[in-house]
């Protein structure tokens, strides 16, 4: 006698059981796989938000250090044409030090920049006409530092921890879709289990829906979730 037959009142019952048990079992997963599935589309749908937040971040960032470089770059180039000037008017006539005067050496050394005139006196005081180990120029000098500069390095960083935010918003965001088709899956073998005729194919099929689920749950549960009111 097969064991689908319901030839005795046990078999019948026996049966029965069976059928109920796969009808309840699949209903409770239809609804948690449900639930699951919505969840995870949210889930992504939030992280797809994230990265989409963390891109313009990362964007406007790399906005600003381009512009902060395109600073530096301008303030260095004045820097150069200044002292090539005052390096040129010191040769003509002049001395190599900070004084207060009327010559043309004395016109650019005025002329310099806040942030360049440290660099230049620091250079000055290592007499380099007669100290062949001083720097060649004050460029050299670590009192030449450009608040430009620093401030392109500084969004340059904030630029690269963006750009990684991206990154691991964009693997969750598709961890969380892949969790939705596997609680589909879940779904699918759920309602495919109540349209069988044996007994044990239907046990089978719901196991392993369920097995599906407990595992893609578990799963999840270890990712960050992501949430707005």
């Amino acid at each position: 006698m097969s064991e689908d037959s319901g030839d005795t009142p046990e078999g019948g019952t026996h049966q029965r059981s069976a059928l109920v048990f796969v009808e309840v079992g699949a209903t409770i997963l239809l609804a948690m796989a449900t639930i699951a599935t919505a969840w995870s589309g949210y889930q992504a749908t939030r992280w797809g938000q994230e990265t989409t937040k963390a891109q313009s971040g990362s964007n406007a960032s790399r906005i600003l250090a381009a512009r902060a470089d395109d600073l530096a770059n301008s303030q260095t180039q004045i820097d150069v044409a200044t002292f090539s000037s005052w390096v040129d008017a010191y040769a003509q006539g002049g001395t190599l030090q900070a004084e207060t005067g009327t010559t043309l050496a004395d016109f650019y050394f005025a002329r310099f920049r806040v942030e360049f005139r440290p660099a230049v006196e620091a250079w000055i005081a290592t007499m380099p006409l007669r100290n062949p180990a001083a720097p060649l120029t004050p460029f050299e000098m670590p009192e030449y530092k450009l608040a430009a500069r620093e401030e392109a390095a500084r969004q340059d960083a904030i630029t690269e921890v963006k750009s990684a935010e991206v990154r691991r918003n964009i693997q969750r965001q598709s961890n969380y879709v892949l969790g939705v088709v596997l609680f589909a899956t879940a779904l699918f073998f759920a309602g495919t289990s109540t349209r069988l005729s044996a007994r044990s194919l239907r046990l089978t099929v719901l196991g392993l829906g369920v097995v599906l689920f407990v595992g893609t749950l578990i799963w999840i549960a270890t990712f960050p979730v992501s949430v707005t009111v």
